[in-house]
């Protein structure tokens, strides 16, 4: 009862949203769940997006936050780009935020006061530094007057706002053992520590910016390592389990931990580094059966991986095969090549059999016995006909032969003349003869 209530109290602050929404919408900041009735994610979604109502009405944030039926203002939702269910957006004036994050109410409300507010946020102090520093585990900071770095700053922010905070502040606001080389500067606080950007070494400020948006060392899971696919890196990851303690287990995190630490400097462009929990997304990944723990690198790009070819004993083990990878010499697997599509097909159909009959056998059975039930019976159906057709092909082929047979004998009449014409055809003393015999017989 308890929950029926907060359920209903919630939706409360959530407003459903019709055609009028596109024209009414332009003077607000709008939090939108763009959902289809029969979606089963998007039913798993509601409770949450109500708490989501809940809260940021009691925050008082500037920010409304709605639900439209995608299927019944199909227009509308195509308009804003909406290609699968759910879809969370943040709509602010003329631009549409899509929202890729983990779908708790926690991370759905950061991401709108983020995007909701300004751009740039500015730092006017170092006790505001140190609280934003405290608040986020990764932050980018402008550093400088007016120039085109500060131009191309703003607008890669307007692009990446979605996925992190982007500050401003003068050189006097920074920690004391923060050192710049030079000013304008953009630097990112990561790790307990910073890194400034450098056109020449690191490249387009946006590809920079993207590569830099995580912390050294990640738990990854499988909405993190699809995230990752959009930075380029590969990603070396312990595979593990988390409740295991044993030595192996917190050896292997260890070791990737330290490669990550103590050799940023030497693959940071390259490598993202983490401990994933359990092999079961990691086996559907791989379509094999990893013995965890262990350690693979994920090439995200074309579905290559790399496992080591011994035993990593050591963080020296780890250097060895990251290097082995960057220089070619450490053979890849999988890929995305014709095999591997076809082998991906058949896994996938098999997982999704497997996974009906054992959460549901009736369901299974149902499922996939009525299909074949059905095809068996056209089937049987179509060989029947065909068995049928030619037995009457059969009989009317006899009946055609026996035609012919009594077209080609000729009717009584015509045997008679025959036989006559014949008879005229022989000589008058064979006919003499002839008639003597038939008398005999006689």
């Amino acid at each position: 009862a308890v929950v029926a209530h907060v359920v209903a109290s919630g939706a409360g602050f959530v407003e459903d949203l019709d055609e009028s929404f596109k024209e009414n919408r332009k003077d607000d900041i709008w939090l939108v769940d763009f959902y289809a009735p029969w979606c089963g994610h998007c039913k798993k979604l509601e409770p949450v997006w109500n708490e989501v109502g809940i809260e940021m009405r009691n925050m008082g944030s500037p920010v409304k936050v709605g639900k439209m039926d995608a299927t019944s203002f199909s227009s509308i939702a195509s308009e804003f780009g909406v290609r699968g269910y759910p879809t969370i957006k943040l709509l602010k004036g003329d631009l549409a935020y899509n929202y890729r994050g983990p779908r708790t109410k926690d991370d759905i409300i950061e991401f709108a006061n983020r995007v909701a507010g300004p751009l740039i946020r500015p730092l006017p102090s170092q006790h505001m530094f140190e609280h934003v520093q405290k608040r986020h585990r990764v932050l980018f900071v402008y550093v400088g007057g007016e120039s085109p770095l500060k131009e191309k700053y703003i607008e890669v922010a307007s692009e990446l706002i979605v996925y992190t905070y982007f500050f401003s502040a003068s050189e006097d606001v920074l920690p004391e053992y923060v050192t710049l080389p030079e000013l304008p500067a953009v630097m990112v606080f990561k790790d307990g520590t910073y890194f400034v950007y450098d056109e020449y070494e690191d490249g387009d400020l946006s590809s920079w910016i993207n590569r830099e948006r995580f912390q050294g060392y990640l738990h990854v899971d499988g909405f993190t390592l699809y995230e990752l696919g959009d930075t380029g890196k590969l990603v070396a990851i312990a595979v593990i389990d988390d409740k295991n303690s044993s030595v192996e287990h917190t050896r292997l995190k260890s070791i990737i931990q330290e490669v990550a630490r103590d050799y940023r400097d030497h693959f940071h462009r390259d490598f993202q580094f983490g401990h994933m929990d359990g092999n079961d997304y990691i086996n559907s990944l791989l379509m094999d059966d990893l013995t965890i723990p262990t350690i693979v690198v994920l090439n995200t790009s074309n579905q290559q991986y790399f496992l080591p070819d011994r035993h990593i004993e050591s963080t020296e083990d780890m250097v060895q095969f990251i290097n082995n990878i960057l220089d070619g010499t450490a053979e890849a697997q999988g890929g995305d090549g014709l095999l591997q599509r076809i082998k991906r097909i058949i896994y996938d159909a098999k997982s999704t059999i497997v996974s009906v009959f054992k959460s549901s056998p009736l369901l299974g059975c149902f499922l996939f016995g009525l299909p074949l039930g059905v095809i068996s019976i056209m089937c049987y159906g179509i060989c029947t006909a065909d068995t049928e057709g030619e037995v009457f092909e059969h009989e009317g082929a006899k009946k055609e032969s026996g035609d012919r047979e009594l077209t080609d004998e000729g009717s009584e009449e015509e045997q008679e003349e025959e036989k006559n014409g014949k008879y005229t055809e022989l000589s008058d003393g064979e006919v003499k003869q002839k008639d003597i015999m038939e008398k005999k017989k006689d």
